[in-house]
Order: C-alpha cells, then structure tokens, then sequence
C-alpha cells in the first residue's frame, strides 16, 4: 500500500520563523532584572588552584553573584565539571561572575586573582603513554565515558620505531578478535601495513552554546542551546541537583549540534547556579574562542595491517588505534570505529585492539560520525592501494569486500538488520561515470592534475524500544507530541509523520507539539547517531497504532459489532460493511473523554519511561491519547552505509586542491523526506570537505594552549570549497525492522565524501598516500618537491 506522507516532501512548520528571523534561540532571551554571566577560565592546560581572590570583583558596582567550583557538585573525575579547582585544559571553567551587563562581568573576571600551581601536562597520546610520561589528570591518563580513570604506561621498547613512522603498540585497555588471523595473513596475496593520524578537530557550530536560566515558583526555568530536548531534560536536572519535575527545558531551535550538543552538558548548568545564588534571571552567552574548548572530534593514532587474496577478497584485518580522547569523560570512538571496520570491509578474520588517552586539550565528544567517519579516512586509501598492487578496478575491490544482509559486525558478531553497500556502490558508480571518469585519473590540464576518488562509511542508525504520545483532540486535528530536538534537519517533523501516516491525517491537519519540557513530551534517544528517523519514526509509529486501536475500539462500542470491523478513512472511523455507520475523530476524541480510562490517557499503559509517564498525564482529559512504547522486533544492529565519489583537481604548483564532482548514495533504507535527505547527503560532504582538507586542532607542545580558535583560523569548508552541482540519491530498499522501512543516514554521509577526497588527492598524486589528515597545501607541495615534511609520522596536534 503507497505512503501517503512517508517518502513525500513537505515544508517543516519552522522553516518561516528560521527565514525570517523570528526563531528564538537560547541567547535571544531576556527577562526582566536579567544579569549576564562571564566565566573565568585557567590559561594554564593542566593547574591546580590554590587560592582565589574575588575581593575585587566583589567590590565592583554592579556584580551580583560570583559561583566558584566549591559551590557545585564536584563530578568525579573523568566526568566533564561544571566548575573546576583542576583545570584540565587550557579554556577550562574555574568559576563565574553574574553582573548587571557583560562588560562588567567580564571587568569583574579580569579583577580575579587566581593562585594556580601547574602541573604536568600533554597534548599528544604517545608521550603520555611513555614511561614517566606527563598525565592529563593528577590521579590518571586513560579514561572516557566507558572506561574508569586509571594510569597506563607502556614500556620504553615499545616506542622502538616511533620516530620513524611505526605505532607503538603496548598493552590496550579494549581488545577483540574473530577468526583466524595468523591464517588470513598467510593466504594473502597483498599486505598493506601503514600508520594513520587522523585529526582532532572543533564543531564548529554557528550558534555557541549559550543558555539562560530563572527559577520560578521552585523550578528552574532554562532556555539552552542542545541538539536533543527530552533526552537532555533529565540529565540537566541532575547537574542542577534536581529532580526532573522541578525543571523546565525550552529549546525550539539549535543553530548546529554536530554531537557535542547531543544531550545536556556542565556549562548548562552555570546560569541555573547563578540564577538562585543571584535570585534573578542569568545569561551565560559563549564566545566563538570558547566554543573552540568546549567540543572537538577525537583524533587517533593508528596502525592497520590487512591482507587480500588475489583476487580481492579481504582475509585478514589487525586495527590498532590509540584514542586521543581530550581531558575528562570525551567519547568512545575507537571502539565504534572498529566495529565499523568489520562491517565495512567484512574481513574474515579481525583483530581490534585500542587506548583511549587523555591529553590536555579541548573537551572531547561524539561528532558526527565517531569512530567511524576517522576509520573511513584512515582504511579508504588503503583500499586504493590494495587495488592497484592486485590490479584491480576500486570499485571493483570495494564490491567484493561489501556486506549484504547476511554481514555481521564487530566482536560478537552481531547481524545487521540491512545491507545495500553493493548496491550503493552500483549506483554511485553509474551516475557518477566511474568507467568514464576514472581515464581522466592522473592526466594533467596545465598545472593541475585530475584525481578521482571513492569513499565508503558507516554508523549505527537506529535503536527500539522508545515512547510516542499523540492526541486526537475535539477539535478533530492531530497533535504529535515529540520529545525529538529541532537540530536543524527537520527530522523531528519527518519522524512525526508516521503517527499522522498510521492514522490517515490530512498533513495540514496535524499539529507537532514540542520544544519545551512544559508541553508534555515523551521519551525517546538523542538526536544522534544518526538514530532519529529510525528509533523516533517507531515510537511515533507506536503511538499512531494504538491510537488506531482504541479509534476502532469505540467504534465498536457505540456503532455496534467488533473494532475488525471497521477501518479509517478520510479521518473518520467507517464499518467496512455499511460505510453509512461512521464516526469523525472529532467525535471519537469526544467519547474517549467521556470514557475516561486508557482511551483519554487516564489510565497508563505498561512499559512507558515515567518521563513519558509524566507527561501523559498532563494531556489526559485533553481526547483521544494515543502512547506506547516501541515494542517492535529489531533483530540486529540497524546499519547507514553511505558511498561517495568524488574528481579533483590538485594545482602541482601551489598545492590548491579543487573539487569538480561529487555524487553522494545513501543506504538509508525508504527515504522519508527526499528534500531533507538530499540537503543532509549534500551537507554532509560539505563537512567531510572541511574534514579532510582544512580542520584541525593545534596545539603548542610547549605550553598547552591552542593555536587556531575560529573560523579563519581552522576553517570549515565554504561554497568556495565544494563543486556547484552535488548529486545525491538513494538504494532505496526498505530496512524490514523499522515498519516504514526507513533508517538514519545523517553521519556516514561525511566520512564517505571525506574519505573519497583522500582517495582523489591520492590519485592525483600519483599514489601518494599522505596516512594523516586533513591534507593542507603545504603537505602537497613538500610532497610534490619531495622534500620532508613538516611533522614528524605519527605528529599530533600541529599546523
């Protein structure tokens, strides 16, 4: 049966308010006596404060309220603080000042004497993993969200080859392998064994994360910058000591999250602080120099040795990856990537071994596509390689190591619900005249040279069992109420198109309900992971169907016979038989009122998260509830595969590289919103640009404090940077676990354009793999002239 909605574009209710100006977001704020906050933050990367002196700031007309980290729960270590007396990078918060403007409360910091005491301190992995090497944190070096802090070190002869490009590999704190791999490497026809630096890198985010805060009646009232809204809602209330029924999280619009804003992060909780300390409302607005501190990409320093038989066929894959992970909690990446690896290149047998370290550098966090979108760039040349040693075409190669739905992934092996790699590859190839454009490869046009390229990505894209709440009101429209957060691709309004699909709603009679805690929303995941299509879109689904349900149940009971018996159409209830015996919604919302119970929402179905409960029963009375939790099978792990293809041209004299082409296929399963797919697809090869060639972090080794802080300093790619026509598509092949047969896209759709510019660059190198991203200019040119390179092999954190 077609879709009336699903697979349609359609123009998302805020797309006015963001073309207009009149969207609001977090900084646009103001209430009456508000104060703006300034935060004092340590010029040191690694410090222990030993005395503060606020005296001054303290005396100066107009500050309200100075917090210090004694005033604040003090989250163990590797947790991100809110406040620290143990900065831990430099940029990290000591404390902040409430004043009656801006100027004064930055006077007011500048006032403050802070007595700190340095201490050791690293912004590369390697030199922290060596013995008596310099600790990121006084009682550790390893550690991330997943990992307690603890001290590692390896030994001095494990560092034998370092200088000359080969990893350390001492003891890993995360190991797995599957198969045979001492086999797999002894069937091998070709061996590619090479190191790998992929570089951390800032968000970027157009709007920094700025948030305001009150309280009022005992709730705290904040308006906050985050990319999810009812998966930060309970966490925010835990940095702020209180339970969820006492905060209230407004948060309509987000100007770019990209990970680092996936949930509810320390600094949200600063003005809240502030705002009962000072007893009036607190802004705390984020410059573009500390937005750089507050969220970056982890980098990694890493080894992959892989063998392919001769005729393609990938037999064996050992992974090493060392995990620059920033100074506290930062993410998991490492392990991600590897269980991507396996996916990817299906290999048949596979070793993973990984570290994740800490360094004093900028907080790190999940950023579009972690893990996977860096082990894209690190293994897709490798790929290129393997080919031309075995004389086979790349696609070719690519092909013959892709998953289908057979594949499984990582450790345990697990299976994966769909797989179109092969078929991505297909169509790629097809539109963008691989067989055609791969002749142009290496042929020179005056001073530059052709290059073509293909990248390959993966992320997980979806998860079950989260809630959906819809109401039927008497008023006959459909109100969606969605705790999805508004980062930007519409897909809080995509995802609340199932509900209105299961029941047959007119689109122009529905209404989304969301943006603020106070509108009663239910639970569902982050918008991350490229998982809200997917694990929202079900729990919609959910909702929309047991809203059917009891429709047709009390069209039973007043029309007479069995709810079977009836059907919906054109937003009424209509017997199958007798199409004269029917009843509105309007109606039905009417009796489901009058009957009270589970029909109104009075009554709570079983396995609903109690913030879902909570919320229903702020809506009940309102007409005809509909809310359930996603209790679908899934049967695997829900995989977006992405391909890119890619033509450049690199100017042999100056190092420029330009790119011509670029066609980007998305295994996405049914795409739910072709618009929203295609600027996704399109944007992510945008940022997978900025990847590849421009973004990085710098760091001085010898003081700890970053060199490149804002946009003209390590940029992201512009409309100068990309090729005027990037042509999008999909597989178009339903994923079975989701009963609208969609699944997320939005992260692999980056590593797949960054790898394929890698691959391109390559080529029209000649072969050159460079092992280490982004390419700047000065790499191609040194490269092209053969002289030495500006870093050392396995070299973080430089220009």
């Amino acid at each position: 049966m077609a879709n009336n909605l699903i697979g349609k574009d359609f123009t998302p209710p805020d797309v006015i308010a963001k073309v207009t100006g009149k969207a609001k977001y977090a900084e646009d704020y103001r209430a009456e006596g508000m104060l703006f906050a300034k935060v004092l933050r340590s010029p040191m990367p690694h410090a222990r404060v030993r005395h503060v002196d606020v005296s001054a700031a303290k005396a100066m007309k107009g500050v309200v309220a100075i917090l210090t980290a004694d005033e604040v729960p003090a989250l163990p270590a590797p947790q991100d603080p809110i406040l620290t007396n143990e900065p831990a990078y430099a940029g990290d918060a000591i404390l902040a000042v409430a004043a009656v403007s801006e100027e004064i409360a930055a006077n007011a910091v500048e006032a403050i004497r802070v007595d700190l005491e340095q201490l050791p301190f690293t912004v590369d992995p390697l030199d922290s993993l060596y013995p008596n090497g310099p600790n990121a944190r006084v009682k550790g070096n390893v550690a991330n969200i997943k990992l307690p802090l603890q001290t590692v070190k390896w030994t001095a002869s494990d560092f034998v080859g370092v200088d000359e490009g080969k990893l350390p590999e001492g003891k890993p704190t995360d190991q797995w392998t599957y198969g045979d791999l001492d086999a797999g490497f002894a069937k091998a026809k070709v061996v590619v064994d090479e190191t790998f630096v992929t570089a951390g890198l800032s968000h970027h985010a157009m709007e920094p994360r700025s948030a305001m805060a009150y309280w009022q009646n005992g709730r705290c009232f904040m308006h906050v910058s985050t990319q999810s809204q009812a998966f930060t809602f309970p966490f925010l209330a835990q940095y702020l000591g209180i339970t969820p029924d006492k905060l209230v999280v407004i948060a309509e619009y987000c100007g770019g999250g990209f990970g680092a804003k996936a949930g509810a992060y320390p600094l949200m909780a600063i003005p809240g602080y502030l705002a009962k300390k000072a007893g009036r409302p607190v802004m705390l607005r984020v410059t573009r120099e500390e937005e750089h501190g507050l969220g970056a990409r982890p980098g990694f320093q890493g080894r992959a040795k892989i063998g392919f038989a001769a005729d393609g066929r990938i037999t064996a894959l050992d992974l090493y990856i060392v995990h620059d992970n920033g100074p506290n909690a930062g993410f998991w990446d490492y392990t991600d990537g590897a269980d991507s690896v396996s996916l990817v290149y299906t290999p048949e047998a596979m070793r993973f071994r990984g570290i994740s370290v800490l360094t004093n550098t900028a907080m790190r966090t999940s950023q579009r596509g972690p893990g996977t979108n860096q082990v894209a760039m690190a293994l897709e040349p490798l790929m290129d390689k393997a080919a031309e040693a075995l004389k086979i075409d790349r696609v070719a190669l690519r092909r013959i190591n892709a998953p289908d739905n057979s594949a499984k992934m990582g450790a345990k092996r697990d299976p994966v619900t769909s797989a179109y790699l092969k078929d991505a590859l297909d169509k790629g190839a097809e539109m963008f005249k691989w067989a055609e454009q791969s002749k142009l490869s290496r042929t020179r046009q005056g001073t530059k040279v052709i290059g073509v390229g293909i990248g390959q990505a993966h992320h997980v894209a979806g998860y079950p069992g989260f809630d959906g709440m819809v109401v039927i009101k008497p008023d006959g429209k459909l109100y969606i109420h969605t705790g999805v957060g508004n980062l930007g691709t519409f897909s809080y309004a995509a995802t609340a198109r199932f509900a209105a699909e299961v029941l047959g709603y007119d689109w122009k009679n529905c209404e989304i309900v969301r943006g603020d805690s106070d509108r009663h929303l239910p639970w569902t995941l982050g918008q991350f992971s490229s998982n809200t299509i997917y694990t929202t879109g079900r729990g919609n689904y959910a909702a929309g169907m047991d809203a059917k349900a009891k429709l047709l149940e009390i069209a039973a009971k007043d029309l007479g016979g069995k709810p079977d018996d009836y059907e919906l159409k054109n937003e009424r209830v209509v017997s199958k038989a007798d199409p004269s015996k029917a009843m509105s919604f309007a109606d039905a919302a009417k009796r489901a009122i009058a009957l009270g119970d589970k029909f109104s929402g009075k009554a709570a179905p079983n396995g609903i998260n109690p913030l879902t409960k909570a919320a229903l029963a702020g809506v009940a009375g309102q007409g005809l509830v509909g809310v359930a939790k996603d209790a679908l099978p899934q049967g695997g792990s829900v995989p977006g595969l992405a391909v890119g293809f890619m033509k450049v041209a690199v100017d042999v004299e100056t190092g420029a590289v330009d790119v011509l082409d670029y066609v980007g296929i998305a295994d996405c399963g049914v795409t739910v919103h072709p618009r929203g797919l295609a600027a996704q697809t399109a944007s992510g090869a945008i940022q997978g640009i900025g990847m590849a060639k421009f973004e990085h972090l710098v760091y001085d080794p010898k003081l700890g404090i970053p060199a490149n802080v804002g946009f003209d300093q390590a940029k992201p790619a512009t409309w100068l940077d990309i090729p005027l026509d990037i042509k999008t598509a999909a597989v178009e092949k339903p994923d079975t676990a989701n009963p609208m047969g969609a699944k997320g896209i939005g992260e692999p759709v980056e590593g797949c354009a960054a790898a394929a510019y890698l691959s391109a660059v390559a080529d029209a190198l000649g072969g050159h793999y460079f092992n280490r991203t982004p390419i700047v200019r000065d790499y191609i040119v040194n490269a092209l002239a053969k002289r030495p390179q500006s870093y050392k092999p396995l070299e973080v954190s430089t220009m």
